[in-house]
């Protein structure tokens, strides 16, 4: 390879890393104490992946949403997910009009750049189904027409794993269609005292302005994609996914479809970082937002007390990791 081709691709992820850059601080601006959430957050939108938010109420999971999809000058839409949502709802319907006697297409909420799904576990399992179809194919087919959704295109979805009632949880197939899961938490209390500081006077989400455009964030993933994950760091994401396949604390290990979002954000996050590239610290750093919402422990290891997180935990340390070339 050409010195100056290395060079040029060097440049691309240069900005790669200086936009995620501008997007993570305007999220911060709303979102404080909670960097490596929003930088996971950013890695998602430039991996083509959707992303899923799971938290208590009130530490700011719909507000991360809005921040995002503020953060780039992008169509957005909000949906507030009830038990009366119809699938019909999200990805639109035929209407006839009188006037030419023709049946006329009104788009739902799904079409927009950036969806952010509220209290996704509220919905029937029927509406959850079309969204994620949604989410998998970037179109949908309404009376047997196809309509191709906006790009790029998110999914920011949350949902609250506390209060249960009159709630449907994500199928665990329907959750491998989420490439990240992130939780909140609750902040520092030097940023808890920030937020209250800032907050009781305006709301920060009216100040933020758009720092990129979806025409950048297009280029972006396209420069992503084109990030270097050698054979040997493939095949460590192999040997991780195999293993937790293998292990006998997982009734359900990682899918392939799982391997290849760890890939994915692997190459988003060494861009991010500024290589083009990808180390194995970049699938190590990935693969507990990507992999541990598809675990399912056994019941051995529940009974235990051992959680995804723990058992993913000991299979990274135990996994040989290639040595550097």
């Amino acid at each position: 390879m050409s010195g100056g081709k290395v060079e040029a691709q060097a440049g691309d992820v240069g900005a790669v890393a200086r936009v995620a850059t501008r997007i993570r601080e305007s999220i911060e601006q709303v979102i404080e104490g909670k960097s490596e959430v929003a930088r996971t957050a950013v890695t998602v939108l430039l991996a083509q992946g959707h992303l899923l938010i799971e938290d208590v109420p009130g530490v700011g999971k719909t507000m991360l949403s809005k921040a995002l999809a503020r953060s780039v000058d992008a169509t957005v839409r909000r949906i507030q997910f009830t038990p009366d949502l119809l699938p019909s709802d999200l990805t639109g319907v035929s209407v006839y009009n009188q006037e030419n006697r023709q049946f006329e297409f009104r788009p739902g909420g799904i079409f927009a750049n950036i969806v952010v799904g509220d209290e996704i576990n509220r919905a029937s399992p029927k509406t959850q189904s079309a969204l994620l179809e949604c989410m998998e194919e970037h179109q949908v087919t309404v009376d047997g027409q196809t309509w191709p959704l906006e790009s790029p295109f998110m999914v920011v979805a949350t949902q609250n794993p506390i209060e249960m009632e009159g709630t449907y949880a994500l199928p665990e197939a329907q959750r491998d269609r989420f490439m990240a899961k992130v939780s909140m938490g609750y902040p520092p209390a030097a940023a808890e005292i920030a937020m209250l500081a800032s907050h009781t006077r305006s709301n920060p989400l009216d100040d933020l302005e758009p720092v990129t455009d979806t025409a950048e964030i297009a280029k972006l993933i396209s420069i992503v994609a084109g990030v270097h994950a050698a054979d040997a760091v493939l095949r460590y994401v192999v040997s991780l996914a195999e293993a937790t396949r293998a292990t006998s604390s997982l009734l359900l290990g990682a899918s392939p479809r799982a391997s290849l979002q760890l890939v994915r954000a692997a190459k988003a996050h060494a861009a991010i970082s500024g290589r083009d590239y990808v180390l194995p610290d970049d699938v190590q750093l990935m693969a507990r937002p990507v992999l541990t919402h598809r675990l399912m422990p056994s019941v051995e290891a529940t009974m235990s007390g051992h959680t995804p997180h723990q058992i993913l935990d000991t299979i990274l340390a135990t996994v040989p990791v290639p040595a550097p070339h």
